[in-house]
Formats: structure tokens, C-alpha cells, sequence
């Protein structure tokens, strides 16, 4: 992965989490404020009810105004400017409480006219089991009112965050996609890091294997050349293998500089306007006496009309190579391979096919990726890095051609590349 596109996954994901982040955040605070307010609500209709059943025991009326003071988040002052019955009192706001489904613990205190302070009632909670909290009777007094008591609710927040449970969880499955996140990014950075240190060491072992490599074939050039090593038979067939062994790996090394290339940017097509027919005899002179070694065969069927194209013509002759090698490697016994070209509607269409193997429909996507070779179990008789077919698709690529697979395993394959060609030169 280039670093722009690692630059973008992470601008996105952090816009990304930082749009989540915004959107929980607000709607976890609303969540809150409207559970708070609805929580007031309750409790001021709780002890409204209280007060009345207060005023209806001792058969006195209510203040018209001023009736419930909020002091604090959990503590309320109810005026009622009448006598108050602690033990009545606290049946009230235990039935109250109950009849409004809120099974809250409370604490409560009367004003005493007399001595001027808060008498502590008690703490009453609705599970008989539950401890109470060790900070209680702290229910100060308030000034301008005569009769009244005060009302302390200290689980109001566990209440309120119980409430809000739904919102909880969805914070914590966002800290675990951002959690996620981070950790991807960790891996991806890892990654491109080794994957950088990979692509340096193969191309430092690529390039200093090419002197040996041009060292060797130059000596297996000279041994050819010998008159001593024309003379015997066996010497000179050792020479041959060391200078074909010496070329296929060569050719292997420049496969793998290629891609070296491609994934540096460094890679620039060199187009001029040349015919492809002509190109296409050309290789295939060369190409067929390696068809003919193994008693096969290559034919042209050059049928298109307009053959002339504006291209990389090493490429090009490296994209037919590579293709033709592959109808020999994947042979049954005998290569058969044909190179056709037909007229399209903006130029024509090359293909190259073969009589081979054949390739299944489950790999004919992936056969394109870099490295990627069709698994044969431990058979290995075909011998390659998995790069050719990579390289064909990629200088369809930069030459914007199309490109297309026809294949059925025992039925060969067929390679079309649409390319715009011109009657004749410019």
C-alpha cells in the first residue's frame, strides 16, 4: 500500500471516529438532560401529591405559591405550612414513589419551628438488604419557609445512569471500534514497513545478481565459441545448459526488476507507431523453434485489417512473450499455441490462446495478482515466480487496453487484449 493511500485510510477514519465521537457525545448528553428532566417531573409531582395528602390529613390548605424548592440536584424542600407528621409523612413518599414506578432510596427531614433545624427522619430504601450510604442526614434548612421538610434521593445518578444503559453501550462498542481502529492502523504501518524492507532486499539481491548473471553468460558464450568444447559432445551440451539455465534466470531477474519498477512508479512506456503484424512475425520466428523442440506448434492468423498502434513495442513483445511462454509451460505434452488478430470497432482484437491445462474458474481472477500461482498440491513442475501474467496486465493497464480470459480446465486457455490500431502509420 503507497503512502498517500495510508495517508487517506487514516484522515477517513479519524474524520470518520471524530463524526461518531461528535454524534454519542451529543446524543449521550440529551440522553442525560432528558432523563434528568423527566426525573424532576416525576419527583415534583411525587411530593405535590405528598404535600396534598399532607394538607388533606390535617385538613388545611397549600401555599399558592412556592410550593417545591429543587436545592440541589437531589435534595428538595416541600412547603406545606402546616404541622408535619414524620411517621405520616414517610408512608406518603414510600406510596407515592411506589404508585410513580420510582423504587428510589430517600432520606427525609422535618423543620423544627422550636429549635430552628432539620430533624432527621430516617432513610428508607425499597430493597430491605441494601446498605445505606455512610454520608447521611446532611439536609440543610431553608430560609423563608415555616413548615416544611426536605427530601434526599442519594441513588438518583445510579438511577439516571441505569437509564441511560442503552447509550452506555453504544459509547463502549465506539471505544472498541476506536480501539479497533488503532489497532489496524498499528498492523497496516507494520506491514508496509517489512513489506518496504522486502521490496529493498529483493532489489538489492535482484541487481547484484545481474553481474554474476552477465559474468557467466558471457562465459558460456566463450565455451560455446571454443573449438575444444565443439569437439566433444558432452562438454559442449553442459555448455548449453549453463547458457539457457543462465538466460531463464536472467530473464526471471528482470521479471522481478520490472515489478520493482511498477511499485517505485518508476515505469515509463516508451510509445512510436509500429505494426503489430509485423511485430507479431517477428517474435514468432524466434518463438516457434522452442514450439517445434517439443513437437508442437505456433500459428498466425492475422486477419485484421488496421495493425498499425501507438505503443510500447518492448512491452508489448515482453506482454507476447510472456503469454507464449505460458502456452508451452502449461502444455499437455505437445505446445500448441495460435496468435489471431481480428478487426474491433475502434482497432482489433489480439489474442493468443493454446491448447493447454487450461485454468479453473475459481483462480482465472486471481491468476493476474502479483505472485499469485494456482495451487498444485506438491506438484511443482512448472517453475516460475507468478509474475508474468501480472506484468501482462499491468502494460494492458498502462496502455489502457482491455483485457479479457476465456479458459475451461482440459480446454486451453485464450488472452484477448483490445487494442486501438490505425490502418497505417501517421
Amino acid at each position: 500500500m503507497r503512502d498517500r493511500h495510508i495517508i487517506r485510510v487514516i484522515l477517513f477514519g479519524v474524520l470518520a471516529i471524530a463524526g461518531l465521537i461528535g454524534v454519542q457525545t451529543y446524543w449521550t448528553v440529551n440522553t442525560w438532560n432528558l432523563n434528568e428532566q423527566e426525573f424532576n417531573e416525576k419527583i415534583n409531582r411525587v411530593l405535590l401529591r405528598v404535600a396534598r395528602s399532607l394538607a388533606e390529613l390535617n385538613e388545611a390548605g397549600l401555599p399558592p405559591r412556592n410550593l417545591i424548592k429543587k436545592r440541589s440536584s437531589n435534595y428538595f424542600v416541600v412547603n406545606v405550612d402546616n404541622e408535619i407528621d414524620p411517621q405520616m409523612l414517610e408512608f406518603f413518599l414510600q406510596r407515592e414513589l411506589e404508585a410513580a414506578a420510582l423504587n428510589l432510596d430517600f432520606e427525609y427531614a422535618v423543620f423544627d419551628c422550636s429549635s430552628n433545624q432539620m430533624v432527621y427522619g430516617d432513610y428508607c430504601s425499597f430493597e430491605p438488604n441494601r446498605v445505606p450510604p455512610t454520608s447521611l442526614g446532611n439536609l440543610p434548612s431553608h430560609h423563608g419557609f415555616t413548615y416544611y421538610f426536605g427530601v434526599r434521593f442519594p441513588t438518583r445518578s445510579a438511577y439516571l445512569i441505569e437509564k441511560a444503559q442503552l447509550s452506555a453501550i453504544m459509547s463502549g462498542v465506539m471505544l472498541l471500534t476506536i480501539a479497533f481502529f488503532a489497532y489496524a492502523m498499528i498492523v497496516i504501518l507494520r506491514q508496509k514497513r517489512l513489506s518496504e524492507m522486502q521490496k529493498d532486499f529483493i532489489n538489492n539481491m535482484t541487481h547484484e545478481f545481474k553481474t554474476p548473471i552477465s559474468t557467466m553468460g558471457i562465459a558460456a558464450e566463450v565455451f560455446l565459441a571454443a573449438e575444444a568444447i565443439k569437439s566433444d559432445q558432452r562438454l559442449y551440451r553442459y555448455a548449453e545448459v549453463l547458457r539457457n539455465q543462465n538466460s531463464r534466470l536472467n530473464e526471471q531477474i528482470e521479471r522481478v526488476l520490472q515489478v520493482a519498477r511498477f511499485e517505485r512508479n518508476e515505469f515509463e512506456l516508451k510509445k512510436d507507431f509500429f505494426s503489430i503484424h509485423a511485430l507479431i512475425q517477428e517474435i514468432a520466428a524466434g518463438e516457434e523453434v522452442l514450439f517445434v523442440e517439443k513437437n508442437g506448434r505456433l500459428d498466425l492468423r492475422l486477419d485484421a485489417n488496421a495493425d498499425w498502434v501507438h505503443a510500447d513495442r518492448l512491452h508489448l513483445s515482453n506482454v507476447l512473450h510472456n503469454l507464449l511462454d505460458n502456452a508451452r509451460k502449461y502444455a499437455f505434452k505437445a505446445p500448441f499455441a495460435t496468435i489471431s488478430t481480428a478487426d474491433a470497432q475502434k482497432g482489433m482484437v489480439l489474442c493468443v490462446s493454446d491448447q493447454g491445462i487450461g485454468i479453473p474458474a475459481e483462480y482465472q481472477q486471481r491468476i493476474f495478482e502479483k505472485f499469485y500461482r494456482i495451487p498444485t498440491g506438491n506438484v511443482h513442475n512448472v517453475k516460475g515466480f507468478g509474475l508474468g501474467l501480472y506484468y501482462v496486465k499491468r502494460i494492458c493497464q498502462a496502455h489502457g487496453w482491455k483485457m479479457s480470459l476465456k479458459s475451461e480446465p482440459g480446454n486451453g486457455a485464450v488472452f484477448c487484449i483490445s487494442i486501438p490500431c490505425k490502418k497505417q502509420a501517421k
